[in-house]
C-alpha cells in the first residue's frame, strides 16, 4: 500500500462484474467487485504518520492501460504520483497485489492474497514467506494471516460513505523473533467499485538489535472511477 513507507496493506482498487445476458432473458446482476482497472480512473488518497517522524502525504493512484504478466497471473498496472507502480490481480475472488512488507521487514517483492470477498465473518487465511531483513544474516519466515472482521458493513471515511464493505485484519509473525518483540495490528477497510477506502498499519519491530517501527493511517479522500 504505501508509497513512500511501503505499506503491507494499502492500495486495492475495484472493476465492476460484468453482467451476462442472453436472447430469452436477463440473469441478476452480479455485485460489484472490490477491484477497478478501466483506464483513466484516479484515487487520491491522504496518509498521516502517527509516529510523527514524517509530514503527511497526498498522492494520486491512476489505472493505466497496461498489463504485466507475474507468477503466471495477468497483473493490472496502476501508477503512483509518489513513484511506485501497483500491480493488482483479480482471480475469481480472490485478489492479489504484488507489492512488498511493511518498512523494516523486508523489501522484497511479494505476491500477497490481501483479500477474499466470498468468504464469512471470523474465516481466517494464511500465508507463509520468507525474506531477507537488513540487519539479520539468515532469511526470515513470515506468517501473514487475515481474517474477515466485518462484512457488508456502512463506513464514513471522510465526507463519503460506503456500503457493503469488508473490513479484513492483518497480522504478521515469524517463528523465530518472540511474539513481544514483533507486534503488528493492520485493518483494511475495501468497497465495492472503490476498492480500498482505509487502512492503519502498525507494526513493531525490536528485535537481535534491529528497532523498526511504523505507524500510519491511510483515508480515500476522493476517487474518479471511468
Amino acid at each position: 500500500m504505501k508509497i513512500k513507507s511501503a505499506i503491507l496493506y494499502s492500495l486495492i482498487l475495484f472493476i465492476a462484474s460484468c453482467k451476462k445476458s442472453d436472447n430469452n432473458s436477463n440473469p441478476p446482476s452480479q455485485p460489484d467487485a472490490y477491484y477497478n482497472t478501466a483506464a483513466g480512473s484516479t484515487w487520491n488518497y491522504h496518509e498521516v504518520d502517527n509516529s510523527g517522524s514524517t509530514a503527511p502525504t497526498d498522492y494520486t493512484v491512476t489505472s493505466t492501460s497496461q498489463d504485466s504478466l507475474i507468477n503466471g497471473k495477468t497483473y493490472h498496472v496502476f501508477n503512483n504520483s509518489a513513484g511506485v507502480n501497483q500491480y493488482l490481480n483479480l482471480s475469481g475472488h480472490d485478489y492479489y497485489q504484488f507489492d512488498s512488507l511493511p518498512a523494516g521487514l523486508g523489501t522484497a517483492a511479494i505476491e500477497r492474497l490481501y483479500l477474499k470477498d466470498n468468504i464469512n465473518i471470523g474465516i481466517n487465511w494464511g500465508q507463509d514467506l520468507s525474506v531477507i531483513i537488513p540487519g539479520f544474516p539468515l532469511p526470515i519466515p513470515f506468517t501473514i494471516t487475515n481474517h474477515v472482521a466485518e462484512k457488508d458493513v456502512t463506513r464514513t471515511v471522510g465526507a463519503a460513505t460506503y456500503s457493503n464493505v469488508i473490513h479484513v485484519s492483518t497480522t504478521i509473525a515469524s517463528s523465530l523473533i518472540p511474539a513481544a518483540s514483533l507486534v503488528t495490528d493492520i485493518n483494511s477497510y475495501y468497497a465495492p467499485k472503490y476498492g480500498l477506502i482505509e487502512n492503519s498499519s502498525v507494526v513493531h519491530l525490536n528485535f537481535a538489535g534491529v528497532v523498526q517501527d511504523l505507524d500510519t493511517e491511510t483515508t480515500l479522500v476522493s476517487a474518479t472511477l471511468k
